[in-house]
């Protein structure tokens, strides 16, 4: 089993982690350093699945996401385990366990970087240097950085009627040198409003030219704003592209959208641009529904279930089974590193 970095398979393998955790573990890191905890997406609900854990010696990503679950799992709060996991990924000078100790308040808890009294600063102390050299991770992280230096009502303002901030400079710097998550944000601030555009089409086209270079490079979230523009654009047959390709490639909206388009297109019959496949449909819904739990795939499909025999149904089980139950890549919400 090859080697995979730790963020990268948390990223990927989301709410399926208790499937895949002794199993695929010691192909994260060193054996001294097995480690097997996943970073739950959702604001509540399976958040205290599986775990499966030694010690993650020196892996600064297993620390910081260490961090994350602790948090998610306890209603977003900085609790002592998250506090502790953090600290340690601050100590190896992880910019954004900083932003997360800064945010939970750990300095008034008498936790605060050495020779400063702002978590804020030292991360900017350590990211300024590898951003300035070119570095497009440390440029994204920058933009986070200067959101938290500088939030204030005057920053929404000028973020509101397109005044460049430090923050968006950085963000707009890191979307430039490539980095596919800074070119997905960019364009999504530029769908929310960001900047001046005389029409509505040519700002849409200005937010796909950004959601087409980080999609091309295999970023599934940009892939689903490529869904989203499309639509807007009334390019039905390219947003149902790019739908089956952010499907294909785990993201769960995708995949739910999919299904009850083959399963009903009549539903939205803009939106759902294929042939009708009953089969097919409650196959991937009855897929979802069994890997994820959840309403979302059992409410569309008890919607319909008087379109199907039981035959029909039996049938869509047993294609499940073959081809879209454990299919890879898993899964995933495929949130940002510093998300909520």
């Amino acid at each position: 089993m090859p080697v995979i970095n730790i963020r990268n398979f948390l990223f990927f393998y989301g709410p399926f982690v208790d499937q895949h955790c002794c199993t695929v573990a010691g192909g994260l890191l060193p054996p001294a350093r097995h480690i097997c905890q996943y970073y739950y997406y959702r604001p509540l609900g399976a958040a205290t699945r599986a775990r499966c854990i030694n010690e993650p010696t020196g892996d600064v990503d297993a620390m910081y996401y260490m961090g994350e679950s602790e948090r998610r799992q306890n209603m977003m709060g900085l609790t002592t385990k998250a506090m502790e996991w953090y600290l340690k990924a601050a100590e190896q000078g992880d910019p954004y366990a900083m932003l997360r100790l800064f945010q939970g308040g750990a300095c008034i808890g008498g936790k605060c970087p050495e020779g400063s009294d702002d978590w804020r600063e030292a991360a900017l102390d350590i990211t300024l240097p590898k951003a300035e050299a070119g570095d497009p991770e440390a440029m994204l992280a920058m933009y986070y950085i200067y959101a938290n230096l500088d939030a204030s009502r005057l920053t929404s303002i000028y973020n509101l009627v397109g005044i460049p901030t430090r923050a968006s400079k950085w963000l707009k710097r890191a979307a430039e040198a490539g980095l596919p998550e800074a070119q997905t944000r960019w364009g999504r601030h530029i769908m929310n409003g960001r900047g001046w555009y005389f029409t509505q089409s040519r700002r849409l086209e200005a937010a796909e030219s950004w959601f087409s270079r980080a999609a091309e490079q295999g970023y599934v979230p940009a892939m689903e704003q490529m869904d989203y523009v499309n639509r807007e654009q009334q390019d039905f047959e390219e947003s149902w592209r790019w739908r089956q390709q952010a499907s294909n490639s785990g993201n769960i909206d995708s995949r739910l959208g999919v299904g009850w388009c083959y399963l009903d297109p009549s539903h939205d019959e803009e939106w759902c641009s294929n042939e009708q496949d009953k089969t097919k449909g409650w196959a991937i819904l009855y897929a979802m529904s069994h890997e994820l739990g959840g309403k979302g795939a059992e409410d569309i499909m008890e919607w319909n279930q008087e379109e199907l025999t039981a035959d029909q149904k039996l049938e869509a089980e047993v294609l499940a089974e073959v081809e879209w139950i454990g299919r890879q890549p898993p899964l995933s919400n495929f949130p940002r590193r510093f998300g909520f």
